[in-house]
């Protein structure tokens, strides 16, 4: 570990915003040039380099923008900035923690994660309902009790107070998250909904769900003895009724002037629904045109669940990504951190990368971290998601009878050309790509259990037998976040007037809903984040006991043993596992990056997380395909062997093979017994040189199967024997 460091830095072959830095760009032209100075280096790093989640939300400030066309009384998204449009007309959304549908999106995973059963059991609606008015209501009700709380503190301490001026700071922030919305009107929509129901259903008969005339009274005993309700008095000036301590005021007032101050265009309307919304008062008593309020409630509901439904569709590719970094991130779950898995992002499209005018950029960039000495930035790993996978020939319906799937057109994914092309390309540097076919239905546990995986192995059929194949590895099945069939999303019912006020419609047209569609995260992202994890020895030391701190897990077979039900993934399982024909179908051909979803127990706990069944690259072997371990213990030796031997001088190789004590292969032989040995029980390792020319051939034995590495050896003064 002093000589490479880290044996899992990643590069993630996708676009997260446009209007951030890529690869292209910052690495600029190459003409002449071999390799990249450690500035600019350093400058890549600052820009692309990611170890957390987090930082990479605040790097690449993944955004929607949106704008309104008075055409068609429409609100637009885009995940590109519109060109064309006045600045002051486009509005930029923040897909970051915050964001309701993301937000919805992670407690969902928690709690699937938490709860360990399987989607058809899952109650996947529970949740859902988090992206409606209701429950944003309800987040803005909890910043409404803490500004509440901090404004109390903050009234209560003396003017100068450094505890005064720590609570004003922090009521500044609260303070600049809610005026965030004051000229969003689409921020406001919910609140608006909320607030007409919640002036108009007062006083709501909850049987009958239809709200009834309603006083403020107060119950008091009349002369007689006799008990009843007599109206409360009313203030009918403009004044409020307040208690003069009453912090509400003060507050109410402070909303009202940073409303003023930071509006474009003001609104009585929404300066008193904010005022209503984040300070709420016992004020005169309002009068309003019930018909009115209705209207507008049914207009503003029908408008957000149509903008809803629009955003959805917009962001959610760009939430698939960023589920996937998420989840690349979420399977170190070491307490200890030691070697922390980290993420290159491109920023750029695959097929933009691969064009013949870029391709020497990415060889320039590779050639100066993955072909040197020093091991600081050498990239282990790729992440190619989303690749493109044809659908199955259906049948033409010349007449539509009944209501079926609208024809939209499917999502551009990455080409099986430019895979191809970035393998033949990053095969010189030992990159190690994890690929996955697009995420949807058909590529997921579900969609694999009922039609097998014979159609993604002819699909990946090009890449086998190739200089490259050890590269590349196929990951299945992609995983369900929510399933199409149950992505349905109550926005809330239409509302009509009656006698007395006003009802919410309980008729199953007046119920608006919305579809999400399913929502899907791409095998790869997983597959990479395991197998960056169990690099680490502090991650392996947590499952196991007999872990070689010195040593990374290069060598770490996750098929041997029982280690697949110790380093399991952070996924929740999702079906009830696969039927024996389909693993024989896999085990027959030995196929691919596989997940399972199995029963499964580790002494006497039952495994409620995905667990790895296979980990195979394209390389094929007399019984299948190669386990992707042993791609990765070939360079790992060979970059171990350039850096100890001076670049493969003949005399320096000599050494390192030999049986003297102190020889790197002595070392490896004495430290067999661990689970991250470089050799394990079963392998062996030797030379043979070729003098004539000039070529050293190492033979990697592991249980029998040879590899066979090739190294240029760099002639020395005098020959050493061993």
């Amino acid at each position: 570990m002093e000589i490479i460091s880290q044996t899992n830095r990643t590069m993630l072959f996708e676009e997260i915003n446009p209007e951030k830095m890529d690869l292209i760009t910052l690495v600029g032209d190459v003409k002449g040039i071999d390799s990249l100075s450690d500035e600019k280096i350093k400058e890549i790093n600052q820009y692309l380099l990611v170890k957390s989640f987090d930082e990479f939300l605040d790097k690449f400030s993944p955004t929607v923008y949106s704008f309104y066309n008075a055409a068609n009384q429409k609100v637009m998204y885009t995940l590109k900035k519109p060109e064309g449009i006045q600045e002051d007309c486009i509005s930029e959304i923040a897909i970051d923690q915050n964001n309701d549908f993301l937000k919805m999106l992670f407690t969902l995973i928690d709690t699937k994660r938490s709860q360990g059963i399987t989607n058809v059991d899952f109650k996947f609606e529970n949740l859902l309902d988090m992206i409606s008015p209701k429950k944003v209501m309800d987040d803005i009700r909890q910043v409404r009790k803490e500004i509440h709380y901090l404004y109390g503190e903050y009234e209560k301490l003396d003017d100068g107070d450094p505890k005064k001026l720590d609570t004003g700071d922090k009521l500044n922030l609260m303070f600049e998250v809610a005026s965030k919305n004051y000229n969003n009107v689409m921020a406001m929509l919910p609140l608006a909904i909320e607030d007409i129901k919640t002036r108009l259903l007062l006083g709501v008969n909850q049987d009958e769900g239809e709200s009834e005339k309603l006083q403020i009274g107060t119950l008091s005993i009349g002369d007689n003895g006799e008990l009843k309700i007599i109206e409360a008095p009313q203030n009918n000036s403009s004044e409020l009724m307040v208690i003069e301590e009453n912090s509400n005021y003060g507050l109410s007032t402070v909303f009202e002037e940073d409303y003023e101050a930071i509006t474009e265009s003001p609104s009585s309307y929404v300066k008193d629904l904010v005022v209503r919304t984040f300070s709420p008062l016992p004020a005169v008593k309002a009068e309003f045109d019930v018909e009115t309020e209705v209207q507008n409630y049914n207009t503003y509901l029908e408008f957000y669940k149509n903008a809803k439904d629009e955003f959805v569709k917009t962001v959610k590719p760009l939430v698939e990504k960023l589920l996937g970094i998420k989840m690349y991130f979420d399977q170190y779950t070491t307490k200890n951190k030691g070697m922390q898995p980290s993420l290159l992002v491109t920023n750029t499209k695959l097929d933009m990368l691969v064009k013949s005018n870029n391709l020497p950029r990415l060889r320039t960039y590779l050639n100066t971290v993955n072909s040197k000495n020093d091991f600081t930035d050498t990239v282990w790993y790729g992440i190619v998601p989303a690749l493109e996978l044809e659908a199955t020939g259906k049948m033409k319906v010349s007449r539509s009878r009944f209501k079926g799937n609208d024809k939209v057109a499917k999502q551009e994914g990455n080409t099986m050309e430019s895979l191809s092309i970035l393998l033949d390309t990053i095969k010189d540097y030992k990159v190690q790509v994890f690929f996955n076919f697009m995420a949807e239905e058909e590529t997921t546990f579900n969609g694999i259990a009922t039609a097998g995986i014979d159609r993604l192995i002819d699909k990946c059929s090009v890449l086998v037998r190739k200089d490259y194949s050890e590269f590349a590895i196929p990951c299945l099945p992609n995983f369900t976040i929510i399933p199409k069939d149950k992505s349905g999303v109550v926005i809330d019912a239409r509302m009509y007037t009656t006698e007395n006020g006003a009802r919410l419609s309980k008729e199953k047209e007046d119920i608006l809903k919305l579809w999400i569609e399913g929502v899907y995260v791409g095998a790869s992202y997983v597959a990479a984040g395991i197998v960056s994890a169990y690099q680490c020895p502090e991650y392996l030391k947590e499952s196991f006991r007999n872990v070689q701190r010195n040593y990374p897990g290069v060598r770490f077979d996750i098929e041997a043993g029982d280690h697949s039900l110790r380093a399991v993934t952070t996924m929740a399982k999702e079906i009830s596992g696969f039927t024996n024909n389909i693993k024989d179908a896999i085990n027959s051909r030995s196929f691919g990056f596989v997940f399972s979803s199995e029963n499964a127990q580790l002494q006497d706990k039952d495994i409620k997380r995905i667990t790895v069944y296979k980990a195979r690259s394209l390389a094929m072997e007399e019984d299948g395909f190669d386990s992707i371990y042993k791609t990765q213990v070939s360079t790992y030796i060979e970059r171990i062997l350039r850096f100890q031997s001076g670049d493969f001088k003949h005399e320096n190789i000599v050494r390192f093979f030999s049986n003297n004590p102190s020889s790197q292969k002595s070392k490896w032989l004495n430290d067999k017994g661990y689970v991250n040995s470089i050799i394990q029980d079963g392998d062996d390792i030797g030379y043979i040189i070729d003098e004539k020319t000039s070529t050293c051939q190492i033979d990697l034995v592991f249980n029998g199967n040879v590899k066979n590495l090739e190294v240029m050896i760099t002639k020395g003064t005098s020959a050493v024997k061993a």
